[in-house]
């Protein structure tokens, strides 16, 4: 890993109202840990550590964070366990940081339901670049808000961004973060064909170049297992073969 001079906005989450995020890193290397923990102190988080996946899963149970930063080599739980009981349980972001860093290693890992991937060895300036980003999509800053914005409707699914939840009839469906940004993408698109690469961009950021095109098929996959929709006849999102996808037009609604 390579060491910074110096992280850019040092301090951003000192000045948070209420108790400042809390990141969960979990990792057996505690040379690792002590580095990340020096560098997220400095930008006002709060730090919590885990060296293996059991640990992490009782520290996350016990105060639930607003991030984990999850090794993929853990002893007891191996860290792909760790993200699928997150995901089964909640939507609170991750990030990998890996030494398993190949192109594969990384769809595996994005395509699990983990929001960044950051192989090792690392810039710890770079991590907490990623940590801000990630933080702020699931959580707009300060100031920020859709509060009072229209719900948007395909069939019998609603998508209220004030509350920032998805609702069935049978009830709240539980997305992550980067699901619900995909989400809304799409249905603000009014049935408009979205490129993955137009996704990308509204659910990433256009700074983020080096995110994988293939993390949105990832989570397409992911959200219309949790919509129960069906691929081969949809009634939420269709994939258009050779482009990319869109909301099914016929059951476009606004509330």
């Amino acid at each position: 890993m390579t060491e910074a001079a110096a992280v850019p906005g040092r301090g951003r989450y000192h000045r948070a109202v209420d108790r400042p995020p809390l990141v969960l890193v979990v990792d057996d290397d505690a040379k690792i840990v002590r580095l990340v923990r020096v560098y997220l102190e400095r930008e006002g988080l709060r730090v919590g550590e885990a060296a293996d996946g059991r640990s992490a899963l009782r520290a996350i149970d016990a105060e639930p964070p607003s991030l984990v930063i999850l090794d993929r080599m853990l002893p007891e739980v191996e860290g792909l366990d760790v993200l699928a009981a997150i995901r089964r349980d909640g939507r609170t972001p991750v990030i990998i940081l890996s030494a398993r860093g190949t192109t594969a290693d990384r769809i595996t890992g994005l395509s699990a339901g983990a929001d960044d991937y950051l192989p090792k060895p690392f810039s710890p300036a770079e991590l907490v670049l990623r940590v801000r980003r990630v933080l702020d999509r699931a959580a707009p800053p300060v100031g920020v808000s859709d509060a009072g914005a229209p719900d948007l409707q395909v069939g019998d699914l609603v998508v209220d961004r004030g509350r920032h939840e998805a609702r069935l009839p049978g009830g709240t469906v539980p997305l992550t973060a980067t699901e619900f940004r995909l989400l809304v993408a799409l249905l603000d698109a009014g049935g408009r064909v979205l490129t993955r690469d137009q996704l990308l961009d509204a659910v990433y950021g256009a700074h983020e170049a080096d995110v994988l095109d293939r993390t949105i098929d990832a989570n397409i996959r992911r959200l219309r297992v949790k919509l129960g929709d069906d691929v081969e006849r949809p009634a939420y999102i269709e994939t258009v073969r050779g482009v990319g996808y869109r909301a099914q037009v016929g059951a476009m609604g606004r509330s």
